[in-house]
């Protein structure tokens, strides 16, 4: 099989999956609910009123989870009534890689050493999720706290633990994290196709744009850990 016949079958295998992931990932559903009132007069009841179901080409990669913490103040009566409030609540935010803009031409074969190398899009978290249902609050302090400014407090409490959250997943730290396991997760949904060619010993090397700079894809060899690369990359510096 000449390079440019395997390239070629690669760059198919790798298309042919991303078209795979992007119809079975349907992860993207929209739900919307309204109070509205039944035919007998009877009380309230709330159902779905709409509801869309979309495949989407992004992959899933990894999830931050954790408690979120967020105080916030109101002052009103020309600032002589200020009150505080404190709470706790779970947040989650997943990071996902859009695999629709990964083509042939972000793959690099060599024949030589066997190794695929993936040129992938950068990891991108969503928005954060924080659980309203689970807040806890901790405190809420003022001489008198009004009912407007209690729903003032909760609007800006939720508001700043989704950006606390925001901040925190991408953070340099997390997204260095998010990287690792979209490596993995790349490597493989790419070993599949190239397996069932018959290329099961194929050397895989997931780079993204921030590494790219600096070409130094060799650290990211996927069929080995991380620890392993770095102990060999060691032991060759002191040789």
């Amino acid at each position: 099989m000449t390079p440019g016949t395997l390239r070629a079958l690669l760059a198919a295998a790798a298309l042919a999956i991303v078209v795979l992931a992007g119809w079975a990932a349907w992860d993207r559903f929209a739900e919307n609910r309204l109070e509205t009132l039944p035919e007998d007069g009877g009380s309230p009841v709330t159902q779905i009123v709409t509801a869309r179901l979309s495949g989407a080409s992004a992959l899933k990669v990894a999830e931050l989870t954790g408690t979120v913490q967020a105080t916030a103040s109101d002052t009103r009566g020309l600032g002589m009534l200020r009150s505080d409030q404190t709470v706790k609540m779970p947040y989650s935010v997943g990071y996902f890689v859009d695999l629709s803009k990964l083509g042939a031409g972000d793959l690099e074969w060599n024949g030589a050493t066997k190794t695929l190398i993936v040129d992938a899009p950068d990891i991108a978290p969503a928005p954060a999720n924080t659980d309203e249902g689970r807040r806890t609050l901790i405190e809420t302090s003022g001489v008198l706290v009004t009912r407007k400014a209690a729903e003032t407090l909760s609007q800006r409490t939720s508001a700043r633990a989704t950006a606390v959250a925001e901040r925190e997943a991408k953070s340099p730290e997390r997204m260095a994290q998010a990287r690792e396991h979209g490596r993995s997760a790349i490597a493989r949904l790419l070993a599949q196709p190239l397996t069932a060619a018959g290329l099961g010993d194929v050397r895989l090397i997931v780079t993204f744009p921030p590494e790219r700079t600096a070409r130094t894809r060799e650290q990211w060899d996927v069929s080995r850990s991380p620890e392993q690369v770095m102990k060999d990359r060691a032991a060759r510096e002191k040789n």
